[in-house]
């Protein structure tokens, strides 16, 4: 049995979904798994969760300028060493796999190759200097050339690169110098058999005929504003009274966002919850008659996974996008595509996907069939597991791996 370490930094774990996911496929190949991740609201500092070891520490987030990142990444780096020698008292560690952003954890890769052998594979879940041009447009100069260093440093670093999509796989062949034999894909696959439909609930259309649904993070680069202005011009320049608007998750501009509902007069159409448990997500997301990913076109949107749109599928629900590469390549013919950041065509597009029960029907149908079919996670699980295989088996008998 292999001990296996992961660390994230930007989401709690079991709230990351797809890290969620890893553990417990490296659970069912009879891996021990750590995982060094942020607190989420409430969280202990430890806990052994469905077999998988989780260390937590309180995240620090000093707001969203640019000098706050690196004092939040700073300190994220040292509480992560630290909680990393803490948990490495109970064993050392065959493979470390960290999970970006950000770019910072290829040092602690290398302190533990140098102690242990352990072997360094990273999942590659967002661009970072795309992240940075897509909060900060126009900026350049030494920033982004830093993210640039820290990515190269990732990827040269590595054993193997776990890529989200083709996209991602093209930057490790390029920027990031990998060879083709080094770089995997595993796809954000939903887990059709948890992601499933219940019995409606009609209150939480909150007394009108329709439900429109968003859920993922609310940055600066996610679109949900467009979600807010979009509703505006459905309610206040549409005439429709009949849609309601639930938002689901939390993110550096939920404050700002529930404030622009407000300002736009919308409070009895906006619904904000929160990061809420399973169980209301699944009742909003069984209730809800189209899933909304509103993305704008950018540096990292335009080549990223959005999970949202995936986890709308496997609900059957059918999406309203902007029309992004990768998510196309994901979502395929179940969403209505629309003209990248044009807020008011996304409205307009709401309003006559909700119109059109039979095309309703037919993409989400799509969707679902799209999910059982390629996307699901048992798909991306072989694969995932294949990387370990792959790079657990290139130490050689009698020595530790990595060496």
């Amino acid at each position: 049995m292999s001990r296996i370490l992961i660390v994230v930094q930007n989401l709690p774990v079991p709230f990351d979904r797809r890290v969620w996911l890893e553990c417990k496929a490296l659970l069912s190949a009879g891996h021990e798994v750590v995982v060094v991740c942020p607190k989420g609201k409430g969280d202990p500092g430890y806990a052994v969760i469905d077999s998988v070891q989780v260390y937590k520490y309180r995240p620090y987030a000093p707001g969203g300028s640019k000098a706050s990142f690196v004092v939040e990444y700073v300190y994220s780096f040292l509480v992560t060493v630290w909680l990393t020698l803490r948990a490495r008292r109970s064993g050392r560690f065959d493979v470390m796999q960290a999970c970006n952003p950000p770019d910072i954890f290829w040092p602690l890769a290398l302190l533990l190759r140098a102690i242990d052998g352990t072997v360094f594979v990273f999942d590659h879940h967002d661009l970072c200097p795309e992240l940075y041009q897509s909060r900060f447009p126009g900026h350049t100069g030494p920033p982004l050339r830093a993210l640039l260093f820290l990515e190269r440093r990732t990827h040269r670093t590595a054993r193997h690169v776990i890529a989200t999509n083709e996209s991602y796989r093209d930057i490790a062949l390029t920027r990031g110098g990998k060879s083709a034999a080094e770089v995997t894909v595993v796809r954000t696959g939903p887990d059709p058999s948890r992601l499933t439909t219940v019995e409606p609930s009609p209150p939480l259309r909150r007394g009108r005929r329709y439900l429109a649904a968003y859920i993922g993070v609310m940055g600066p680069q996610d679109g949900v504003d467009i979600v807010v202005r979009a509703a505006a011009i459905v309610v206040h320049e549409l005439g429709r009274d009949d849609i309601a608007f639930t938002l689901i998750g939390s993110g550096d501009c939920y404050d700002d966002l529930v404030a622009l509902r407000n300002d736009l007069g919308l409070t009895g159409h906006v619904e904000f919850t929160g990061r809420i448990p399973d169980e209301q997500v699944r009742a909003i997301l069984s209730t809800a008659d189209i899933g909304l990913s509103p993305d704008p076109k950018n540096p990292l949107n335009d080549v990223s996974t959005m999970n949202k749109t995936m986890e709308y599928m496997a609900f059957e629900l059918p999406v309203v996008a902007f029309d992004l590469r990768e998510t196309r390549v994901s979502a395929g013919p179940a969403a209505v595509y629309v003209r990248p950041n044009d807020v008011r065509e996304y409205a307009t597009a709401i309003v006559e996907l909700l119109d059109d029960e039979p095309g309703r029907a037919r993409l989400g149908k799509a969707g679902r069939v799209r999910v059982e079919q390629e996307l699901a996670w048992n798909h991306q699980q072989r694969a995932y597991l294949g990387v370990y295989a792959q790079v657990l088996s290139a130490a050689r008998p009698g020595t530790r791996a990595g060496t």
